[in-house]
């Protein structure tokens, strides 16, 4: 194998230990957690892989085209950090933004850390305590009860805060949500998502 490939075989096992624990505290480098990929242990995956690691290339030896197919179907393997969205406290860290429509009396409650859009008709902002919501695009917190202006990006930094549509408004009003939230009727019962 070319210098350059083994290099780029070196990188991937980087890359992947990297990956693995990104979403983890740091642990110790050399750890369990953390471990120290060799050069031998490189080459029994590489070998176990049909290749072999040298400098000779010969008809078994990878090549760069080979290594980064294999670097390719190794980071399809890996886990996408996609957590449903969308459903009663599950939408942690799902990336997808999901669209969910207000019929009138009813409230979406987002979760810590969920993202809001208001696309249509008019909402208010509602909060089971004396602080806001913060409004990014407007650089604001909102107090319950302000309107809450449409194709403004809202931040819910705790649960038991959200939007509803206002009394006046008859019409759905769509709403585009990333993380976790419920939906409740006027009288608190919860909406199926």
């Amino acid at each position: 194998m070319k210098k350059g490939a083994l290099s780029i075989a070196v990188i991937f096992a980087a890359f992947l230990s990297t990956l693995s624990i990104s979403n983890a505290a740091a642990p110790t480098p050399g750890s369990a957690d953390d471990p120290v990929v060799t050069k031998s242990y490189l080459e029994q995956y590489v070998q176990g892989l049909g290749g072999s690691v040298g400098t000779g290339g010969g008809s078994n030896g990878l090549t760069e085209s080979k290594i980064k197919e294999i670097i390719a179907q190794e980071i399809a393997k890996l886990p996408t950090n996609n957590g449903g969205g969308g459903t009663p406290s599950t939408g942690q860290g799902n990336t997808a933004m999901k669209v969910v429509a207000l019929k009138a009396g009813q409230t979406i409650l987002a979760d810590a850390g969920s993202e809001l859009i208001v696309r249509n008709g008019k909402t208010l902002a509602v909060s089971n305590d004396d602080n806001g919501i913060p409004d990014v695009t407007a650089g604001k917190d909102l107090a319950a009860g302000t309107v809450v202006q449409n194709n403004h990006l809202l931040i819910f930094p705790r649960d038991g805060r959200g939007v509803k549509p206002d009394l006046k408004e008859t019409a759905d009003v769509y709403v585009m949500v990333r993380g976790g939230y419920v939906v409740q009727n006027a009288d608190g019962s919860k909406v199926p998502q």
